[in-house]
């Protein structure tokens, strides 16, 4: 497979410096081959094998329920909005290990899912059994066939994002974005309400892989973004709506190979506290896309400049209004609101790719983490 790099240079899977990079130029071949065999964009189907004995039954029940650890917890909360849209349930999103901290109670009428690269994460196995005694559906959401939370499941759906090396997720988080969307449009087919709906995010899935080129097309510009962070010593990176997910993924991001403080903020609590941050020093990363939040980001956008903050904006590439702010920006594709998470996140994990390398750290073995968390 090979990508388009900017200019006349070539990026391939292959020659690439490490596992994480050569990870996440596999994001457009990764996404295909999570829906590969499952949509049919002509008849605007999707069919999940793992959920197909099952899916009356979720239609019935009372509310879903969410569990995850780190990355695949944010892959949660990236689509908690588009799942309680298109199912019409209440959507919770759990992290595994407060869960079990809580001793929470679970309704036989609830659906649990639990999202796991490597299908091995201890908290959510945990939390997995947990359910299960109480006589829950249990889902698993996993890219390691055999895996425990694959057997132990009620059903699963392999993501088939391809083996992760590097122990920062990034094609399988993407991947389990696309695999809990195509979940969505699967539960909402007989809704006539949801009919153009579906068909926009079906565009908006067709559609994905060339807009992760374009983005990965980014990657020399992100690295010169990079020159000039490296050596600080926080980040702030702000967002609302579809995109506080990527704003907490990036700075996940960021802990694990950079090694920096950084911190994932909801926009709308900025005036609750974290404004106080915001000076002409502090690095600070807003998402600010064309969607309902849309005029929201842009208050929070003149209330960082008011405070001398000189903010890197990752925007829409047709947003004009926000371009000429005169900002530094990151301009992405414009896709459907619910998949701009995708295209959002991706910059994040470029940057904080360069900024590791830069720092000169080991990008595919961060200190003090492994792959796969099967102690607690």
């Amino acid at each position: 497979m090979i990508l388009e790099g900017t200019g006349s240079q070539l990026k391939t899977a292959g020659n690439l410096g490490s596992f994480m990079q050569k990870e996440i130029f596999e994001q457009p071949q990764s996404v295909v081959n999570t829906m590969k065999g499952r949509i049919n964009f002509d008849n605007l189907t999707v069919q999940l094998e793992g959920l197909k004995d099952h899916i009356k039954e979720i239609q019935r029940c009372r509310r879903l329920i969410l569990f995850g650890c780190g990355t695949s917890y944010h892959a949660g909360v990236a689509t908690r909005q588009i799942l309680e849209e298109l199912t019409e349930l209440p959507v919770l999103v759990e992290l595994a290990s407060d869960f079990l901290d809580r001793n929470t109670p679970v309704l036989r009428e609830d659906v649990c899912f639990f999202i796991s690269q490597s299908g091995e994460t201890a908290d959510t196995l945990l939390a997995l059994r947990y359910c299960k005694e109480r006589g829950t559906l249990t889902v698993g959401i996993t890219n390691t066939a055999g895996s425990s939370i694959t057997q132990e499941t009620d059903c699963c759906v392999d993501i088939n994002a391809g083996p992760e090396i590097g122990v920062a997720s990034t094609k399988a988080y993407t991947s389990q974005f696309v695999a809990l969307v195509m979940f969505a449009l699967m539960v909402c087919v007989d809704r006539k309400s949801m009919q153009e709906r579906r068909k926009q995010i079906m565009h908006g899935l067709k559609m994905l892989p060339d807009h992760i080129k374009e983005v990965l097309s980014l990657d020399d510009e992100i690295q010169k973004l990079a020159v000039e962070l490296y050596q600080q010593k926080s980040v702030l990176i702000m967002g609302r709506g579809y995109h506080y997910a990527s704003c907490l993924e990036g700075a996940l991001k960021f802990k694990e190979i950079t090694y920096m403080h950084s911190e994932g903020i909801l926009a709308g609590e900025l005036k609750h506290g974290p404004l106080a941050l915001v000076d002409k020093l502090m690095p600070v990363i807003m998402i600010i896309m064309r969607d309902h939040a849309y005029t929201k980001c842009q208050n929070a956008l003149q209330q960082v400049v008011a405070r001398q903050g000189r903010p890197v904006v990752i925007c829409d590439k047709e947003d004009t209004e926000t371009i000429n702010v005169g900002q530094r920006t990151i301009r992405v594709p414009h896709t459907v609101d619910c998949l701009q998470g995708i295209l959002s996140v991706i910059p994040l994990q470029l940057l904080a790719f360069h900024l590791a390398v830069l720092r000169g750290y080991d990008v595919d073995c961060p200190r003090n983490l492994v792959k796969s968390v099967t102690l607690e």
